[in-house]
């Protein structure tokens, strides 16, 4: 009977395990499309990505704000005709738990006027959380910060 329950426990840990990491990898794919979204000027799609609750405080926001502002950003780089060239992101830490995911990761994202003219280049922390509702992950909250001088 014990060995039985040993088993069963083990099998129910991996099954754990691996619903885990297909949630992960969920989210992850999810935090690439939205850099995707913010490439390409697709503030729909970039839009669907968020929770109608969410509450963040980005790097470029005197204080937190709602999903109301969640494009104001993107907004103010391409009235300026700057659009979002290329972009490197690397993930650092990712955690589900049931219905939420927290995601921390880096990205240095290259913004130009055109394919040539480069504007700026900007190296950032972020933490998103998201949350899982009718077996859709969506940004519940967030934060962003620049990378320090040790690029951390």
């Amino acid at each position: 009977m014990l060995k039985t329950f040993s088993i069963l426990l083990a099998l129910t840990a991996a099954a754990f395990a691996q619903d885990s990491a297909k949630d992960e990898a969920q989210v992850w794919n999810l935090e690439k499309a939205y850099w995707e979204y913010v490439k390409a000027n697709d503030l729909e799609k970039y839009r669907a990505l968020w929770h109608e609750d969410f509450l963040g405080w980005p790097y470029v926001g005197s204080a937190p704000m709602g999903k109301d502002h969640i494009t104001d950003w993107i907004t103010a780089n391409t009235s300026k005709g700057v659009k979002l060239q290329s972009y490197s992101i690397e993930q650092l830490a990712i955690r589900v738990t049931g219905d939420i995911a927290i995601n921390h990761y880096r990205i240095k994202a290259n913004w130009a006027t055109s394919e040539t003219a480069k504007v700026r280049t900007d190296a950032l922390r972020i933490t998103h959380t998201w949350i899982r509702t009718s077996g859709t992950w969506q940004i519940l909250g967030g934060m962003s910060a620049p990378v320090n001088e040790k690029g951390q």
